[in-house]
Formats: structure tokens, C-alpha cells, sequence
């Protein structure tokens, strides 16, 4: 038995060829928020899927993670975390550097965001490689955060994200 509300979520997802550079196919998930029922059911998919008993903050990922994450913590009764790329926080922050395929990349996280032993579940909208997303786990963690899973609404399944994140629970949605 297959759920119609997958479908809908996945034809709301619009393909850019060349998009950043040549030979990327980009996942846009505009067309998802644009509609207000796809992004409605796809917040309540998350929210269906995710162990929110067990949350006490959602975290999101710059910057797409900042749209499905405030929503679900907003429909779940937690607060809600933005976890930024660099200079973008006001206050005093925790910050990690990760590997990309050329080069290097940061997250960072305000020091006082995260009470220690705190819950957290990650959101953002794709899981491609794993680098960002493990990067993400890994800064809860030094902040003093304890992972409670993380949840994508599109999964690459081609770039093989998951095999970074086998110490955390997962939910995606749509596997593309």
C-alpha cells in the first residue's frame, strides 16, 4: 500500500539541470513551499516519521534545513535552533570544520543554544554526500547536544549520504 502524500511531496520537487555549475541536477524544493499542501503534508510526514517524543529542540541547516525544521519544531512544541555556515550568529559560538570534495567548508552554532544532554533532532532538506549533515551531528555534540536522529526530505541515494551517518537514526522521505 503506497501513501499518496509521498506523491504529492515528490512531484512538487522540480529538476534544474546545470544548477549550481554543469552537470548537477539540482533538487529545488521552492515548488514544495510555494504549494500549500505539499509543504503542509511534508512537515506532517516528518512529524509522522521522526520520534518527537524524544525532542527537545529541532535544529536546522542552512539554509533550506531553517524552512522544515522552524515548522516542525513549531508543530511539536520545541524550540527551534539554526545551525549557520560561518559569521552569520551574533553571539559566541561552537564551530566545526568538515571536508568537501575541494576544500573545506563550517558550521557553527551559538554556545548557549544547546543545554547539555539536550535532544536534538537535525533537519535539512537533502542528504547528498553526508558531509554537512555528519558535520551537523558532530557540532550538536560538542555543543553538548545528544543526537536524536536526523531527517531529510529528499535523499540522493546515488552519492550514498546515509553510510556517514550510521551512528544517528535517519528519516528521509523522498529517495531520488
Amino acid at each position: 500500500m503506497t501513501d499518496e502524500r509521498y506523491d504529492l511531496v515528490r512531484e512538487h520537487i522540480r529538476d534544474v539541470p546545470d544548477f549550481p555549475k554543469p552537470g548537477v541536477l539540482f533538487k529545488d524544493i521552492t515548488p514544495i513551499l510555494a504549494d500549500p499542501t505539499a509543504y503542509r503534508i511534508a512537515v506532517r510526514l516528518l512529524e509522522e516519521r521522526c520520534d518527537l517524543d524524544e525532542v527537545d529542540i529541532v535544529a536546522g541547516v542552512e539554509s533550506r534545513g531553517f524552512i522544515f525544521g522552524a515548522a516542525l519544531a513549531a508543530t511539536c512544541g520545541c524550540g527551534f535552533v539554526p545551525i549557520r555556515k560561518p559569521g552569520k550568529l551574533p553571539a559566541a559560538v561552537h564551530r566545526i570544520e568538515y571536508s568537501l570534495e575541494y576544500g573545506t567548508d563550517a558550521l557553527e552554532i551559538h554556545r548557549d543554544a544547546i543545554k547539555a544532554g539536550s535532544r536534538v533532532l537535525i533537519v535539512d532538506d537533502i542528504i547528498a554526500t553526508g558531509g554537512t549533515a555528519r558535520a551537523a551531528a558532530e557540532l550538536v555534540e560538542k555543543a553538548g547536544g545528544e543526537v536524536a536522529g536526523l531527517a531529510f526530505v529528499i535523499h540522493l541515494t546515488f552519492l550514498d549520504g546515509l553510510s556517514k551517518l550510521t551512528r544517528w537514526p535517519v528519516v528521509t522521505l523522498i529517495d531520488v
